[in-house]
C-alpha cells in the first residue's frame, strides 16, 4: 500500500483569498453606433430618400396628355428623297430641323436615315 504525505514548508507564505461582492454590470443600450456607423446610416437614409424622390417625382412629370392633335398629310417617299427634303417642302418658311424632328416623332423613326423608298409617312401640315 502506498501513501502520500504533504508537508507545508515553514518558509512558504500562505495565500489568503478575499472574496468581494461585484456589482452586476450596468445594462447598455442594445445598439451603440460609432461615428462611422452613424455616417453609414445617414448615407443609407439619404440614398433611400433620393431613390424615392426619383421614382415618385418622375411620375408627376410624365403626363398622358399628347397635346392638341396635329393636322397631317400622307407623303410617299420617292427614290432619292431625304427627310430633310420632305421637311423643307412641308414647311419652307419654318425651322427645318424642328420639322424633321416633328416628322420623326410622328412616324416613330429612329433616325433620319430610316426612310425607305415607297414608305408612306405622316407629315404635319403647317400654315404658311
Amino acid at each position: 500500500m502506498s501513501s502520500i504525505t504533504i508537508h507545508e514548508l515553514a518558509g512558504t507564505p500562505r495565500r489568503v483569498r478575499h472574496l468581494h461582492a461585484v456589482p452586476a454590470p450596468a445594462r447598455q443600450a442594445a445598439l451603440r453606433l460609432t461615428r462611422r456607423g452613424r455616417i453609414v446610416v445617414l448615407a443609407a437614409a439619404l440614398v433611400l430618400l433620393a431613390l424615392l424622390w426619383v421614382v415618385l417625382g418622375s411620375s408627376t412629370a410624365a403626363t398622358y396628355d399628347t397635346g392638341a392633335p396635329v393636322d397631317t398629310r400622307t407623303v410617299t417617299v420617292a427614290p432619292g428623297h431625304t427627310l430633310w427634303q420632305i421637311a423643307s417642302e412641308a414647311n419652307p418658311n419654318g425651322d427645318i430641323r424642328q420639322t424633321v424632328d416633328d416628322i420623326m416623332r410622328l412616324n416613330s423613326l429612329p433616325s433620319a436615315g430610316a426612310l425607305q423608298m415607297g414608305t408612306e409617312i405622316a407629315v404635319p401640315v403647317y400654315d404658311h
